[in-house]
């Protein structure tokens, strides 16, 4: 009978694909017709010859010739834990996987080969595809384009920085910048660096922990560009409304971190939270860059399209070439210079506020030394 459930690691893609671009969700509509799925377990893991080698890899800690370190066999009932001196330290066990872990990838290689070698296409194991491990990373080339996105994002908050406070004017009377949403842009990029941090470790180690890091990072950036994109595009700049719009909105997604880190990790509920958080922004975007005359009003235009059509990838998936590049590495790659386009966007706003704030100022002190 088949499985009837929740689409999880379809759920957990288009969500990852959903969070990290400010403006990126075109097609995330679609997104809320799929939040709830059909779908039967992977084949892979559902496989009897798979499942028979993990199981007798589990007992005796060996897949054929290859045998695993962390697969401790008990030896007439003898406890198999080494004492705590003799373990290996954290920072040295990070890239080791447990046996259950070693079982299931090495059974899967050897399932895949079989299955290559009889001319039939790759298929998922508990939700994934069969990835080839380099230097004891799980998905490579996506951690490769998370470690990119990180080096973009930091240089794109820097340079935003080192514009504002270095090559722009400011205030004469307390030092600070003309531009009243320098404070809300810093915190982006502070956010943005730890979302793509936390997936890079995800994509090179998929465990409990680093999922849960992951996931909550993410959560907090799509919530706080909810934020940003309310306040500036509808131009909030006083200090009082912006904590009333700010403060509800941060102790929804307070909530909503805690409830998957500590209650249950539902993909379902975070995927709906997601896409509401991810619509609201779409159309305050496309709605602002419509209507606006700001000089950079198509570089957001480029970003809403270019990360909806990017979404595609996630939509249309397919196994990873060469055992390394998937959709999802695929899409990691496309978010790249569109995440430099969003900083230039951001930067240009700030020399274009900065000039018409000037120019406010002056006008206002030109009557009164008249007088």
């Amino acid at each position: 009978m088949p499985n009837v459930s929740l689409a999880v690691e379809d759920l957990k893609a288009l969500a990852m694909a959903d969070r990290y671009l400010p403006g990126s969700m075109v097609l995330v509509l679609i997104l809320l017709l799929s939040s709830v799925v059909a779908s039967y377990a992977s084949a892979g893991d559902a496989d009897p010859v798979y499942r028979s080698c993990v199981e007798i890899c589990e007992k005796t800690g060996c897949v054929e010739k290859t045998c695993f370190k962390y697969c401790k066999v008990p030896v007439n009932g003898a406890s198999v834990e080494g004492a705590w001196f003799m373990q290996e330290p954290l920072y040295l066990r990070w890239k080791e996987w447990d046996c259950k872990s070693d079982c299931r990838y090495h059974c899967m290689v050897k399932r895949e080969a079989d299955r290559e070698s009889l001319g039939q296409k790759p298929v998922k194991y508990h939700g994934k595809w069969p990835f080839k491990r380099v230097f004891g990373f799980q998905e490579p080339v996506s951690v490769a384009c998370s470690v990119f996105n990180l080096s973009l994002q930091f240089h794109g908050w820097l340079s935003f920085l080192i514009l504002v406070y270095y090559k722009l004017p400011l205030r004469p009377q307390n030092r600070s910048t003309y531009y009243d949403f320098t404070g809300l842009w810093n915190i982006y990029g502070i956010l943005s660096m730890n979302a793509w941090f936390w997936s890079a470790f995800f994509h090179s180690r998929d465990v409990e922990l680093t999922e849960k890091l992951d996931y909550s990072s993410a959560v907090a950036l799509v919530g706080y560009s909810l934020i940003v994109a309310i306040l500036r595009t509808l131009n909030v700049r006083d200090e009082a409304a912006r904590v009333m719009v700010a403060a509800p909105l941060i102790a929804f997604v307070t909530t909503h971190i805690l409830y998957l880190n500590f209650y249950e990790l539902d993909y379902g509920l975070n995927m709906k939270v997601c896409v509401v958080m991810g619509v609201t922004q779409l159309l305050l975007w496309a709605i602002w860059a419509g209507v606006t005359s700001h000089p950079a009003r198509y570089k957001v235009w480029t970003v809403v399209f270019g990360g909806g059509l990017a979404l595609l990838l996630e939509i249309y998936d397919f196994p990873p070439i060469w055992g390394y590049v998937d959709a999802h590495a695929v899409w990691h790659a496309t978010t790249v210079p569109l995440t430099y386009l969003w900083w230039s966007f951001i930067k240009e706003d700030a020399v274009s506020r900065t000039a018409k704030l000037m120019t406010r100022s002056k006008d206002k002190t030109e009557p009164k030394k008249a007088q």
